[in-house]
Order: C-alpha cells, then sequence, then structure tokens
C-alpha cells in the first residue's frame, strides 16, 4: 500500500514540474542555464517534500523545513 501511495505522489510531483514547465519555458527559452536550475530547483523542493511526508525524526524534518525554505525561496527569485 505504501508504494501505491508513494507512485501517486511521484506521478503527481512530475505532473505539477510538467505543467510549471510549460508556463517557465516561454520566458526561459532564452536562457537555457537559468532553465536548468530552475528545473533542479523544483526537483529538489519535489524531493524535500516526499522525504518530509515520510520523515518521524524531528532533528530530520527540522533539516528538511530549513532546506524547504531556502528552496523556496531560490524558486521565488525566479518569478
Amino acid at each position: 500500500m505504501a508504494r501505491g501511495w508513494e507512485s501517486k505522489s511521484i506521478a503527481e510531483q512530475i505532473e505539477s514540474a510538467e505543467t510549471s514547465n510549460q508556463e517557465s519555458s516561454q520566458d526561459d527559452q532564452h536562457d537555457p542555464e537559468r532553465m536548468r536550475r530552475h528545473q533542479a530547483l523544483l526537483l529538489s523542493r519535489s524531493r524535500v517534500l516526499q522525504q518530509l511526508r515520510v520523515s518521524q525524526n524531528p532533528r530530520h524534518r527540522a533539516m528538511l523545513d530549513q532546506a524547504l525554505s531556502e528552496l523556496e525561496s531560490q524558486l521565488a527569485q525566479f518569478n
């Protein structure tokens, strides 16, 4: 059962990445390095969110929360 939920979450992440990819592709067509950086940040954010869903250790969760806030601030610079 856990694998089913995990695969659905991954499918949702891929779908949201593709959607945001299409939206940002028009803006970033002139700078492929910027586009790659933005995609890498989105993937990192997805990975951190997935780890937050399954993490039970409070220290690990705190570290992930900090990483997530840093990623979101970096992503805000793209907008």
